[in-house]
């Protein structure tokens, strides 16, 4: 996400200079790495289900179905993954339309 808003500097100075207000940007960072988050915690999901007898050796002392499990990894990912992706929207939030449009 760091790189990503990196890379839209400029638009994002562009929406800012335009009159678009903090919490857009913020929002629209966030949403971004909100549809990232869910599709990557779906494809994983997915994924662990479907390699669940290979998963069964690794695991001790649960199921390799085991909802309860499966739904506290899906919540921690996406807590670290919308904390990860915070501090670059808030970053994009305070950029300055001038120093953004003066970029490169």
């Amino acid at each position: 996400m760091t790189y990503s808003v990196s890379r839209r500097t400029r638009e994002i100075g562009l929406r800012m200079a335009l009159g678009a207000q903090r919490n857009t940007v913020l929002k629209m960072v966030l949403r971004d790495a909100s549809i990232l988050l869910a599709l990557g915690i779906a494809i994983g999901t997915t994924v662990s289900l479907a390699s669940a007898s290979v998963l069964q050796s690794m695991l001790y002392g649960t199921g390799s179905r085991n909802p309860v499990v499966l739904a506290e990894v899906c919540i921690a990912v996406a807590v670290a993954g919308l904390l990860a992706a915070y501090i670059p929207a808030f970053r994009a939030a305070k950029v300055d339309p001038m120093v953004a449009l003066r970029y490169e």
